[in-house]
């Protein structure tokens, strides 16, 4: 198992744990630094079990014994330490989980920043300024990210579009000239639909901006990978802060064509300003 997984093993295990099992989880995920500076007695006196229960947790969650389980701990917390806090439980209040979702966040946040290959961003924003047309593909809440794209490029006077039907975008591929730009955003990498479509693209002599994660489908297809590894620790609630990292991946797309663009486009975004504020009440 991978350190990074321990945490999201856990929670995903929950349903099928034993109801003594469940009070080790749930310790385990409320006090992660404590566990791994803790004796196999002392973790089952604090979750009020037997320490055999503790070892079949720790089996249970694919670890060999209660030392190989806190040495993955150990590992996930040092490479993340805020240790993807997501990690909800049922009896969390208001503001453990929501200290939770804001923590994970800005830890996935940091993480994408400091892992964005800089050449491969420089060519994206070079690819969109110089395309003809600007598309963004998406689906489920990958769409959700496309359309935001859409909006916040056509303000940029570039001429763009998103789609989230399968048979749109193709129609949308076949159509494009040589240098126009699809931007694929994909927080799995592995959508088959997409994939299609980013073929036929690329032989229509298109460019492929992927936002995926790395070593995915769709990041190794694209003509550009923008890698975008913001794992979640649960499923359930997904996608949480790897939409998150879309987003702010857009948004440094959007100030670098902003900024390619330079004096002119700053007059034409104070003229939009100007325009809606007639929409806005005083």
């Amino acid at each position: 198992m991978k350190p990074a997984q321990l945490t999201q093993t856990i929670s995903d295990t929950l349903v099928h744990l034993r109801k003594s099992e469940l009070k080790v989880a749930d310790f385990v995920l409320k006090h992660p630094l404590e566990v791994i500076r803790m004796r196999i007695v002392d973790l089952a006196e604090q979750a009020d079990v037997s320490e055999p229960t503790v070892v079949r947790f720790c089996r249970a969650v694919g670890c060999t014994g209660f030392q190989d389980f806190k040495l993955a701990l150990a590992q996930q917390l040092a490479s993340s330490p805020s240790y993807g806090q997501i990690a909800v439980t049922d009896s969390d209040s208001t503001r453990e989980y929501t200290h939770k979702v804001f923590d994970s966040t800005v830890d996935a946040l940091l993480k994408v920043r400091d892992s964005l290959v800089l050449d491969n961003l420089e060519a994206a924003v070079a690819a969109i300024c110089s395309a003809g047309r600007v598309e963004f593909y998406g689906f489920g809440a990958s769409a959700a990210v496309a359309f935001d794209a859409q909006h916040k490029f056509f303000r940029l006077q570039i001429r763009s579009s998103a789609y989230s039907d399968p048979h749109l975008q193709n129609m949308s591929a076949t159509s494009l000239n040589t240098g126009d730009v699809v931007v694929a955003i994909s927080q799995s990498g592995r959508t088959q639909a997409l994939l299609d479509s980013m073929e036929l693209v690329k032989n229509a002599g298109g460019i492929v901006i992927g936002l995926a994660p790395s070593s995915s489908p769709i990041a190794k297809s694209a003509t550009i990978a923008i890698e975008v590894d913001a794992k979640e620790d649960i499923q359930i609630y997904t996608p949480l802060s790897s939409r998150i990292a879309h987003l702010a991946v857009i948004d440094v797309l959007a100030i670098g064509v902003a900024q390619k663009k330079g004096p002119k486009l700053q007059k034409h975004l104070q003229q939009l300003q100007a325009g809606l504020s007639s929409l806005r009440s005083s």
